[in-house]
Order: C-alpha cells, then sequence, then structure tokens
C-alpha cells in the first residue's frame, strides 16, 4: 500500500483529486477490460456518491471463464483487482456492458427458436414423397414401392 506523509496538506489535496478523476486506461489495458464488460464479468460502482465532482468509478475485473480466457489474452494485472477507472472510459464500459447483455440475449433467444430438426433432417426435394407416403398410409392402401 502506498504510504504518505502527512506533513504536506496540499499532497493529500493532490492525492485526493487524483482519486477523484480516476486512472484512464491505455488502449492495449481498455480494450481488454471492455472484452470483459462485454462478458458481463466487470462490477462497477461510482467512487464516490455523495461528490458531484467524483466521476471515476471503482471497477473490480473477474476472471473469465476458461474457454474465454483460452481466447482472450487479459493480463493478469487487471483480473481479480479493483481500479480506479476515469469516468469517461468507465461511462464507456458501462456502454459496453450494456451491449453485450443485449447480444448475448439475442443470441439465446435465436437459439431457443432455432429448429435443427429441420435444419438436419428435412430435405426440400423429398416433400412430394412424403406426402405420397401419407396419403397411402391415410387411404390404408400399400405403397407402390
Amino acid at each position: 500500500m502506498k504510504s504518505m506523509k502527512i506533513a504536506n496538506i496540499g499532497e493529500i489535496r493532490n492525492e485526493l483529486n487524483k482519486y477523484k478523476k480516476g486512472r484512464k486506461l491505455d488502449i492495449h489495458q481498455f480494450n481488454q477490460v471492455a472484452r470483459q464488460a462485454w462478458l458481463g464479468k466487470l462490477v462497477m460502482q461510482p467512487l464516490d456518491l455523495e461528490d458531484p465532482e467524483c466521476k471515476a468509478f471503482l471497477v473490480f475485473v473477474q476472471e473469465p471463464e476458461e474457454l474465454a480466457q483460452h481466447f482472450l489474452d487479459t493480463d493478469q494485472e487487471l483480473l481479480g483487482g479493483m481500479h480506479i477507472i476515469d469516468g469517461q472510459q468507465a461511462e464507456a464500459l458501462v456502454d459496453i456492458m450494456r451491449t453485450g447483455v443485449e447480444e448475448r440475449a439475442k443470441l439465446y433467444e435465436d437459439l431457443s427458436r432455432s429448429d435443427f430438426y429441420f435444419r438436419y433432417f428435412y430435405k426440400p426435394g423429398n416433400d412430394d414423397k412424403d406426402q405420397e407416403q401419407q396419403g397411402d398410409a391415410a387411404s390404408g392402401q400399400p405403397s407402390e414401392e
């Protein structure tokens, strides 16, 4: 943990202002955290709800599942830790998280409507044979095969 000398009040104010502003992630780090946000692996909260000037967010980056971790190359220093993020980047992460939830929900909706049986077992050219067999079975007459 970082220790501070209390001798100079100006230094304390400067340190507090740094925390109020939060830290800007570089492009590489932001993209890694944004991928976790899209997956819903961030927990975010405003740093100080009572201070209207404080725009920074406290962000916890969770570990991804094994499959996602296999494909995503995320720095270990970002995972499993608390970060104080700049307000502008934090708002972008919130938007990315919202987009990820919406896109994953759409994927699940599409999956619930998928008809795998017809995709794999229905052949459009076999319609006439199927209808003839159904008609013969309904009339009780044997088919001519």
